[in-house]
Parts: structure tokens; sequence; C-alpha cells
């Protein structure tokens, strides 16, 4: 017979995992089928976040920064060092130390919380049926059944035919993170957030990273007058960013790449050392839904939902990267506890409108909401607020003081509409402006709040006030 759960959840990534956790915290007996290994060979939790995504990719770019602050920005503060080494190897072990804790401790979590975990691939059958292929290879299958099913199978690298991965000088972001030394030279395809972030690490280290971007404007879906602050400041640091191009082919040639593109209508080769492919991600189906099933996925290879996350098929749900909007991992934890409490008979959702995205680049780029371009394409009477950090006094003794913030509030009702923000610690500034929009504040309630002094929320503060030009800290024309 087979075994029986109120819930299955297929994948343990941030979106399975939290659903599965919320599901038992329910009362609902629940199990997460997953099938990702570590490079030891040990099944771990974590999906792609913790193990080859947001974790091991944030360590990193701290790593990095610490190093350059180091050797380029200390003797502003007055500490002087001696000659400053870098030990890839170390900076790796301590990411890989960090990716291990947080794995172990969703293990624990499953425990404390009695969450059944299945290791293996796990594949739908049918609206209560998920079909087990054990991880060891053996090709061992079990069935289990559940009254309701989520899910969450993630996400994957987009492959280009024009550069082919051979895991050592063509890699995707999942390799990038691997490097054990310094490139000299270092193409990327691709300089979205994943380009970005990955090309700041290697650049800060000393690679030279020229980034090849296939859209003809920067940072499309971000604020333009932002978008254009930041383009600036990456071209500064050293960044070589080429809009507008299409990657033609690509050679081994040496002990590097070749790399033939196209920008615009003139053909280009340059030699890398290493080449990254970043061209974005793609819902990792693969063979997770038996065709039988007849789920319907859409064009763009999502899984087909509607408002509240359920599928085609009757008491079978998905969320997280496998469905529409951002691939973000608090989206997709978000999704997982709205199903997980609809499943146990609660009235839930997730506020799609409000959901902050950040790049985690140096500065920092976050914001939430509808950008400047957005609401002028709707015909939506806006008026838009700005202060920049170099007037802030925080971010003076800091010393970071590039960007700004940039607030955007509906000319009429006065309801915050969007905030955008290029800066040190723009990841957790943002904070406060999600709140305040999921409690329909306007633009007034942010300026006559009270804000610590000095901090850098301060100029959250100040673009608020900014909306009615009155501002104290700069000059109001």
């Amino acid at each position: 017979m087979n075994k029986s759960y109120d819930v299955v959840v297929i994948g343990g990534g941030p979106a399975g995992y939290v659903a599965a956790i919320r599901c038992t915290q329910l009362g609902l007996h629940t199990a997460c089928v997953d099938d990702r290994v570590n490079a030891k060979g040990e099944p771990v939790l974590g999906g792609c976040c913790l193990n080859i995504g947001c974790i091991p990719s944030k360590a990193l770019l701290d790593s990095s920064e610490q190093y350059e602050k180091l050797e380029h920005r200390f003797a502003g503060h007055g500490i002087n060092v001696g000659k400053v080494s870098v030990d890839v190897p170390a900076m790796q072990a301590r990411k890989e130390r960090i990716v291990e804790r947080l794995t172990k401790g969703i293990e624990t979590l499953f425990r404390a919380n009695k969450v059944e975990w299945l290791q293996g691939y796990g594949r739908l059958i049918d609206g209560s049926h998920v079909e087990i292929t054990a991880v060891s290879g053996n090709g061992d299958k079990s069935v289990v059944e559940a009254s309701h099913i989520i899910l969450a199978c993630g996400s994957q690298p987009i492959d280009i035919d024009a550069a082919p991965l051979d895991g050592t000088h063509i890699v995707d972001s999942t390799g990038a993170l691997e490097f054990q030394e310094v490139p000299a030279t270092l193409g990327i395809v691709g300089a979205g957030a994943i380009g970005l972030e990955l090309g700041s690490v290697w650049r800060r280290l000393g690679s030279k990273v020229v980034l090849l971007e296939a859209m003809e404007d920067f940072l499309c879906i971000v604020d333009q007058q932002v978008a254009k602050q930041a383009y600036k400041m990456f071209k500064d640091q050293g960044l070589d960013i080429h809009l507008g191009t299409r990657v033609v082919s690509t050679r081994k040639e040496g002990k590097g790449i070749t790399i033939c593109y196209r920008e615009r209508d003139t053909e280009h080769e340059i030699q890398v050392a290493r080449l990254i492919v970043a061209a974005g991600r793609r819902p990792n189906l693969n063979s997770t839904i038996a065709p039988e099933t007849e789920l319907v996925v859409d064009e763009g290879g999502d899984i087909h939902v509607d408002e509240f996350c359920r599928t085609t098929v009757p008491n079978v749900y998905a969320i997280g990267d496998a469905v529409r909007g951002p691939m973000l991992a608090h989206k997709g934890s978000e999704e997982g506890i709205a199903v997980a409490e609809m499943i146990a008979g609660q009235k839930s959702q997730v506020n799609y409108e409000i959901i902050p995205n950040v790049i985690y680049t140096l500065p920092e780029i976050a914001w939430v909401g509808h950008t400047e371009q957005e609401l002028k394409s709707s015909g939506i009477p806006y008026r838009t607020g700005h202060f920049p950090f170099a007037a802030n006094g925080r971010a003076q003794a800091m010393e970071e003081t590039t960007g700004m913030v940039k607030l955007i509030a509906h000319a009429d009702t006065d309801q915050i509409l969007g905030v955008h923000i290029i800066g040190a610690c723009a990841s957790e500034l943002i904070a406060e402006a999600v709140l305040a929009m999921e409690y329909s504040a306007s633009a007034e309630d942010l300026a006559r709040t009270v804000h610590a002094h000095p901090t850098l929320s301060e100029a959250l503060h100040e673009a608020a006030l900014d909306i009615d030009r009155r501002a104290i800290h700069k000059a109001n024309l």
C-alpha cells in the first residue's frame, strides 16, 4: 500500500521547504520530496538558493567587498595595512561553511516540525500520487499518495547555443561560484542581476570583466533614472558593459575562449580566460510532471496557475520559480505559506504588487512597486521626491555617499506607488518602504514619521518630504 499524506511538496528550496514547514504547523501530515545532493554526494535541502544561488553568491560578494575596502578605501579612514593578497580557496571554504550551516539548519527545522524528508526525484503522476526515484541511481521507485500536492521545482540557468557549457572555460552561474583562482579576464553573457553580481565579485578580486547584454536598455525592469545612475557607477568601477549585443559563437583558443558577438550592426571578437553564461533562468520542470496529468504549462514554460496558485489539476498547486512572477526566493516562500494556509482552510494571499527586488552590487539597488516609466505609460498622475545619500550624515560617516532614494506618490491621493533606492544598505532600507506600501501609506505618512539620526533611513524620510519640496537637508529648487 502507498504511504499516504495530507500534503506532498515536490522541491526543497525556499518555496518548497517553507510550504512544508507551514503545512505541519497547521496540523497537516506533510512530506517534502527533494533530489539535490552536494559536492560530497550527500542529500541536502535548500534548493538552488541556499546551495548554488542566493547564499553562496552573497558570501562571495561580501568577501570581495571586504577585500576591495581593505585595498582601496581603508586608508581614507586612517587605517593603513601592508601588502594585501587574495586567498580564493579560503573564500570558497568560508562560503561552503555558510552553506552547510544553513542547509543543516533546514534539516533541523524539518525534524522539529515533523516534516518527512523523502530523498529522491519527485514526479507528479496525477492529482493525488507522486512517484519517487531514489537519488542513488539504482532505479528504485516508490509511489506516495497525497490529498494535496505542491509543486515547487524551482528553476535552472538558460543555455545558449552560441556558448555551450564545458564546465571549465564556459560555465553557468553555478560554475562561476566555484572558481578557485581569479581569472585575468572574464566575459559574462547577460548584465542583469546575476551577471552584475558575479561580475562585481571577480572584478573586485582582480578580473578585467566585460558584460555582453542583449537588451538595448540597461536594467530595463529598474526605474530608468536609477538604472542610468547605476550604469555610470558600474562603468566607473571598471565593469565594461556592452548593450544591444548578441553572442554569435564561441571557440576555445589556447588557454581561453574567443567570443564573437554582434553589437548593433558590427561584429567583434574578444578573448577571455573564462566565460559565464548568465542569460536568465527557466522553470526546472524536466521530468517533474508526467504527460498524462494534463497539467497546463504556459508558452513561456511556467506552470499555469490562478491567483491562488492552483494548477489546472484539482488539488495540485505550484509555487516559486515554476510559476508566473519574479523568480525571487521570498516571493516563492510567501506563496508556499499562502498555499499551506489555504489547504488548511484558512484565507491567505500574496500581494504581488508589493514584492521587493534587490541587486546586491555595490552600491546595492532595491525597489518596490511601480517605476516612473510604468506610471507614465499608464497615464497615472504622480509626483516624485528624491534625496541623495551625499547629503546624509550617516552616509558621509560611512563614506558611502553614492546613490539616492526616489519616492513616487500618486498626484491626487498621495499614496506611495513606488520606492527606488541605489546606495549602501538599500536591501535593508527597502523594507520600510514595503511595509509602508502594504499599509497603503501616503508620502505624508512617511514624512511625519520620526526617523533616528544619524541613519541612512533618513534619506527615505527626506525623499518623502521632497514630494512637496520641503526636504530639510537639500536645496528645494
